[in-house]
């Protein structure tokens, strides 16, 4: 049986990703530093190793794949990242490279490492979780928008490249707008942040990979980059703030 891996399952959509292809006759493994909620979280899912890990670790990502990689794993969803809202000058500096590591390095390794395997196999699918935040850059969350931008650019380079080769596995980016998880809380906004559903936009998201979307954008926000892409930097980044600070309103 086939094997999907999912990072940053403990909830949101890492949790109802897993969720999704459980119910389509996957073997998962969700990987999150908090093993409790997943233990909650994946009760009922039969087929299912929860690995308790934090991958901001650098050290635990080959440890993860070294773990992992006899499983015939043919689906890799690097979700795993967080973001820290403030000011550039006031984030604690740990915090920011703790992000980093979390949002870029380690979904550099294991996307590398993984890749490796099913290219070699000519099968495969990776889907990494990027923003819509991937497109411009946003004061109060300019670190976390800079890591998406780097997981956009990276995977569609990498795209390019298994298509000179006419290679079979897929790699595609998931970039949605605000969804209705604990995101926002975790990363320091006070306000009240609505958002897609989570599962329908997991689902969304799931649906466009089988379908080999190259981004994959739910909801309005579809039509965002044609709009960036036209205007001047400048006027979307004060724009972007002036998003951003309502969260704190």
């Amino acid at each position: 049986m086939e094997t999907a891996l999912i990072t940053g399952a403990s909830d949101g959509i890492g949790k109802h990703m897993a969720i999704i292809l459980a119910n389509k006759g996957y073997n998962i493994i969700v990987v999150a530093r908090n093993r409790e909620k997943m233990e909650q979280a994946f009760k009922s899912v039969k087929n299912c190793t929860i690995i308790s890990m934090d991958l901001s670790v650098i050290e635990n990502c080959y440890k993860l794949y070294n773990e992992t990689k006899n499983k015939n794993i043919t689906i890799l969803i690097n979700n795993a990242g967080y973001g820290v809202f403030g000011k550039f000058l006031n984030i604690n500096l740990d915090n920011e490279l703790n992000m980093i590591n979390l949002n870029i390095k380690s979904l550099h390794i294991l996307t590398k490492l993984y890749l490796k395997d099913m290219v070699a196999k000519d099968k495969g699918y990776i889907l990494n979780v990027g923003s819509i935040g991937s497109f411009f850059a946003s004061p109060l969350l300019s670190s976390y928008y800079a890591t998406k931008s780097y997981v956009l650019s990276l995977s569609l380079a990498i795209r390019e490249e298994l298509k000179r080769e006419k290679s079979n596995v897929y790699i595609g980016i998931f970039c949605p707008a605000t969804i209705d998880t604990s995101f926002h809380k975790k990363a320091g906004a006070k306000g009240k942040v609505k958002g897609l559903d989570s599962y329908k936009a997991s689902k969304y998201a799931i649906d466009k990979m089988f379908n080999k979307k190259t981004i994959i954008i739910p909801s309005y926000a579809k039509v965002l980059p044609f709009f960036i892409a036209i205007m001047p930097k400048v006027f979307i980044t004060k724009l972007a703030y002036k998003m951003q600070i309502k969260k704190q309103n």
